[in-house]
């Protein structure tokens, strides 16, 4: 028997999913994903499935991607599916392997949950996952953030088998023998997330053979905490930053009567982009002579003799630039847009990439950055949203966003915010007979 009463019930005391929710399901075609969709299906969602090909394990991945495509059809939803070259990604950004897997992976969940309209992507950790998420955070270093582990929900992104442990559910895939694959690399301990599973974990259960509820209860105590810190830098910001024109003042002497002062004063400081050397050697100069300078990406911090005055850089002017129904490609600040048309639908799993139902187009289009009062229609959604207000929700630095290229239609209407999300009235359609390709790339 599938656990579907406590998987409703994990799922309604954290709001992950409505009972109407369209869901896009991860799969790898393991043990957790599998037994994630069975219980999707067994407690009645609508759901379609979506798995990634990171071209890493030659046949035996290939083999993973026709389990999960035949898993769909058995379970007759839909499946998106599509094949990444991991290893040209990860040498092109000088990243990990599996950052880079990472990065392609959430990227085009998000672009196939919005262009398929689902209203959530559900990924199968358990607690086992949020165990070795706290060990390698704390193997790292962190602060309070990284010792609450896996959240249940993310913004679009939901885990609903945040309740079961790894040992649960492999007890109910032989119990209700449910097929799935093995991935010959969880065997590795080259990676540090499986060294941590096969070698350090095991010898922290000889310690406490009851590993997972324990850490369930820190878990707990640590989201407390959390709240608590949260709650008292929320007091601290209203009573300690002063805006003055477009520089925050933040008083001297109420910074040294700071306790714990370091880890207050970071809580202050890091939205602004400060980090906690950087935190330290305010401190260090808070008694010595006025006129140090501290810089952040976005902000600088400078010592007066009274005050520490916080002060955005200026973002340099990018001019607007002219589109034709004829051009190829044009530099826009620190882009290359490159435009090109096709008949082909066949989605790019790349946030720098915008694919355009082109016979709505009106030319000359425009690029050009933010201005007061812009808005557009975010792909999956049925109403208007402010440009400003859709910055703050996707957590774009305040100076960042006046850097943000947007293509114009000759209409006024915002169709792509380049790199976020395309607006709703312009996505490819069935009807939709040729595509318009924007792609920026990083100059």
């Amino acid at each position: 028997m599938l656990p579907v009463d406590r998987f409703n019930s994990f799922i309604q005391q954290h709001q992950l999913l409505d009972q109407q929710s369209r869901i896009l399901a991860a799969v790898s075609g393991g043990m957790d994903s599998v037994l994630m969709v069975h219980l999707l299906r067994a407690a009645g969602y609508t759901f379609g499935l979506a798995h990634c090909n990171f071209q890493l394990r030659g046949s035996e991945a290939d083999a993973d991607q026709q389990f999960c495509r035949q898993l769909a059809e058995t379970m007759q939803v839909p499946f998106y599916t599509v094949n990444f070259d991991t290893g040209a990604y990860a040498r092109e950004h000088r990243i990990s392997i599996q950052m880079a897997a990472r990065e392609l992976r959430y990227q085009w969940f998000e672009q196939t949950r919005q262009l398929h309209q689902y209203d959530a992507i559900t990924l199968a950790h358990h607690q086992n996952d949020t165990i070795e998420t706290i060990l390698l955070n704390l193997t790292r270093g962190t602060g309070i953030a990284g010792l609450h582990g896996i959240m249940p929900k993310n913004g679009n992104l939901v885990r609903p088998l945040l309740f079961l442990t790894r040992q649960e559910v492999a007890d109910m895939i032989a119990q209700n023998a449910l097929p799935y694959v093995e991935d010959s690399s969880n065997a590795s301990t080259k990676y540090a997330r499986n060294k941590i599973r096969h070698d350090v974990v095991p010898k922290l259960r000889e310690l406490n053979p009851n590993l997972e509820a324990t850490f369930q209860r820190n878990l707990n105590h640590f989201k407390e905490l959390e709240v608590l810190l949260n709650a008292q830098l929320v007091t601290l910001r209203n009573k300690l930053l002063l805006p003055i024109g477009n520089e925050i003042h933040i008083a001297i002497n109420e910074v040294k009567q700071l306790h714990p002062q370091h880890l207050l004063l970071h809580g202050l400081l890091k939205a602004y982009g400060f980090n906690e050397t950087t935190v330290d050697d305010v401190i260090s100069a808070l008694s010595k002579h006025a006129g140090r300078r501290f810089e952040s990406l976005h902000y600088s911090l400078l010592l007066d003799r009274e005050s520490l005055i916080l002060a955005p850089k200026t973002p340099p002017q990018v001019a607007a630039v002219s589109l034709s129904e004829s051009t190829q490609e044009v530099i826009f600040h620190n882009y290359t847009l490159r435009i090109s048309t096709s008949i082909d639908t066949v989605l790019k799993p790349d946030p720098m990439v915008a694919m355009v139902d082109a016979g709505l187009l009106t030319y000359p289009l425009t690029l050009r950055t933010w201005q007061q009062g812009d808005y557009f229609i975010p792909l999956g959604m049925p109403h208007r949203k402010k440009l400003s207000d859709f910055f703050v929700n996707q957590k774009i630095p305040l100076l960042h966003k006046s850097q943000v290229p947007l293509l114009v239609n000759g209409n006024g209407d915002v169709i792509w915010v380049g790199g976020y999300r395309l607006d709703n009235r312009y996505k490819v359609t069935p009807q939709t007979k040729k595509v318009a390709i924007f792609e920026l790339l990083k100059s």
